[in-house]
């Protein structure tokens, strides 16, 4: 412990005496904001790996029907399931729409992007004013690190930046997951893939 605080001190009073042109970063002049591999991306991925799941995914017994490969959004539940047939489906925390933005209905995925930007719908711009009017893709953008498009309605499925709210009815109609499901997620279903929402 003593060899460590020795060889510390003297770092420090090499550093004190070095004449600061010594020290000039070469990379100063490049736009730091340009440099965001912790953003978006594989490495981002990775990352989502280590963060706590709010509820965690599981396989269930599955009887309620629906064939292989369909998704069910059990809005009451704030569950979702994937059905993998024999009897079983992987189950999944989600967030579901507020009061009176809740909605049922059968879907289809018509298409599926990673790392998505945003543009807010001129509605929700109505009820916040505040958002921006669009978002690129990545960390701090509410869509998470995929979206999962349903038809051609407004609604997705996607991840969420907020992974706290993974479990309660606080979205505009749109199903949140926590990033490292919506990954999960989305490496399984296909374009096409049947998604039916219950209340």
């Amino acid at each position: 412990m003593i060899r460590i605080f020795a060889c510390a001190g003297a770092v420090l009073a090499l550093l004190s005496c070095a004449p600061a042109s010594a020290f000039t970063n070469p990379l100063n002049d490049i736009r730091l904001a340009s440099l965001t591999p912790l953003d978006r991306g594989p490495l981002a991925d990775f990352l989502n790996l280590f963060q706590m799941q709010a509820i965690p995914r599981r396989v269930v017994a599955w009887h309620r029907g629906f064939g292989r490969g369909t998704v069910i959004i059990a809005t009451s539940e704030r569950r979702l399931y994937y059905v993998l047939g024999n009897g079983e489906a992987i189950q999944y925390g989600v967030g579901v729409g507020r009061e009176g933005f809740t909605w049922s209905g059968t879907k289809t995925v018509s298409r599926k992007r990673e790392w998505p930007d945003w543009t807010p719908p001129p509605q929700m711009l109505k009820r916040r004013p505040d958002l921006p009017r669009h978002m690129p893709g990545g960390m701090d953008n509410p869509l998470g690190a995929r979206a999962i498009y349903l038809g051609s309605s407004q609604y997705r499925i996607h991840g969420s930046n907020q992974p706290d709210t993974i479990g309660a009815a606080v979205s505009s109609g749109c199903i949140r997951m926590t990033n490292r499901d919506v990954v999960d997620l989305y490496d399984r279903v296909k374009i096409g893939t049947k998604v039916v929402v219950l209340r």
